[in-house]
């Protein structure tokens, strides 16, 4: 393993560490080029309002249930293979959707690009959690997930202004060609698989898929996890048919002053994270997310957009990370494989549902009031958050105490 002494600090920018986080940077962009544009792209193509609501869902569908496999498969497997078979799985599928414009069998893609998605997201992040010294966890994984918001934020400008100008089959050969240099990065990183992880015996582990999808100790933040992204599902399935709806044709400002507030505040989020906990953080972030959604669903230029793009990349783009190192915080190092996964699979659910469910709404409402209907989700997530903080922290306190015994 590599040195991580530095100084009086344990190290954390590695060089594997630093290939991982640049490697899932060009592989989630090459996945989120896809997030945006496929709606209207099947919507050309005569797809419904349930239709288009589909794609999301059994993308989330897929991932969710080959989460149960990997995270059992993390208990007693190195982890360099498993992002490889996760990493050239997303290649692979993502290469078949200019193959056909039957919207039947794009939705079979769809599942398919599910299933490789909740294997390597999982992987990816059970390695970077491997990686990351323990003390460090909240500022690690703030910077890991800063290559999972800033993907998701550039790709889906990026992904627009291509769909918008070129053939889509343009929009597949770019995502390909950046799914193909995560591939590269990937394979030349020097992974750590836990002792605890080598010497597991796999005949003494038995697969459950209740247990293989679900911790119990970190449930409470990945339900959360899930109330979040289900108020952030509209923004990623009709953003960009409620940009052609106002006549917005800077709606890529919404994206990228996402990304570049993201990455300016994730140092003081990730160290506040590691002094203070979550419960603040998360419910300040969550506000900033509510407030960032109805600036949005107000806008009708580029400016209202660039205002509500600039908030949401203060509050949502801060949240998610933070949600993920609240579930890894709570959760045993054996089973942050399965803890990784069950955050995941709270977002792909909480995307996948809302997409659905908002796509059924929008029947009846415009798009500028499913943002508004879908904002209130982040009430939720502050009331429930402030709720259980009191509780957190006196875990927090007594498992600290427990260490400093051990």
């Amino acid at each position: 393993m590599q040195n991580r002494k530095r100084g009086h600090q344990t190290a954390l920018w590695t060089k594997s560490f630093t290939m991982l986080v640049i490697a899932s940077l060009f592989l989630f962009m090459s996945f989120q080029m896809l997030i945006p544009t496929l709606p209207p792209y099947i919507k050309s193509l005569g797809a419904s309002g349930f239709e288009i609501g589909m794609i999301t869902l059994v993308f989330s569908v897929g991932a969710v249930l080959t989460r149960p496999l990997i995270g059992y498969m993390l208990e007693f497997r190195p982890r360099k293979p498993l992002v490889l078979i996760g990493a050239g799985g997303l290649l692979a599928v993502t290469i078949l959707y200019p193959l056909t414009q039957i919207v039947t069998i794009l939705l079979l893609f769809r599942l398919l690009h599910g299933l490789m998605w909740g294997w390597s997201s999982t992987v990816n992040g059970t390695a970077a959690v491997d990686l990351v010294p323990n003390e460090r966890l909240g500022e690690g994984m703030g910077y890991y997930g800063l290559s999972i918001t800033v993907g998701m934020i550039i790709a889906p400008s990026l992904g627009i202004y291509v769909y918008q100008n070129f053939p889509f089959t343009v929009l597949i050969v770019i995502s390909a060609l950046l799914g193909f240099i995560a591939f590269i990065l990937l394979a030349f990183i020097q992974y750590h698989t836990p002792d605890n992880i080598l010497i597991a015996n796999r005949k003494n582990l038995q697969f459950s898929i209740v247990d293989s999808l679900v911790e119990k100790s970190s449930l409470t933040p990945a339900v959360i996890t899930f109330l979040a992204t289900f108020g952030y599902g509209t923004i990623v399935t009709f953003i960009v048919i409620f940009a052609e709806e106002r006549g917005i044709a800077e709606i890529f400002l919404f994206y990228l002053l996402n990304a570049l507030t993201a990455t300016l505040i994730r140092p003081i989020t990730g160290r506040w994270f590691d002094r203070k906990g979550p419960i603040q953080l998360v419910a300040f972030c969550s506000l900033l997310t509510f407030i960032s959604m109805w600036m949005l669903s107000f806008s009708s230029n580029w400016l209202g957009i660039v205002v509500a793009g600039t908030l949401f990349g203060a509050g949502y783009g801060s949240l998610i990370p933070a949600l993920q190192a609240w579930v890894l915080a709570m959760t045993p190092h054996q089973r942050r494989g399965v803890a990784n996964g069950m955050f995941y699979s709270a977002i792909d659910l909480g995307i996948g549902l809302s997409g659905l469910v908002f796509g059924l709404i929008a029947l009846f409402v415009g798009t500028a009031q499913l943002f508004q209907i879908s904002s209130f989700f982040f009430l939720i997530v502050v009331f429930i958050t402030l709720s259980v903080g009191k509780k957190w922290q006196k875990e927090s306190e007594t498992r600290k105490k427990r260490e400093f015994l051990l």
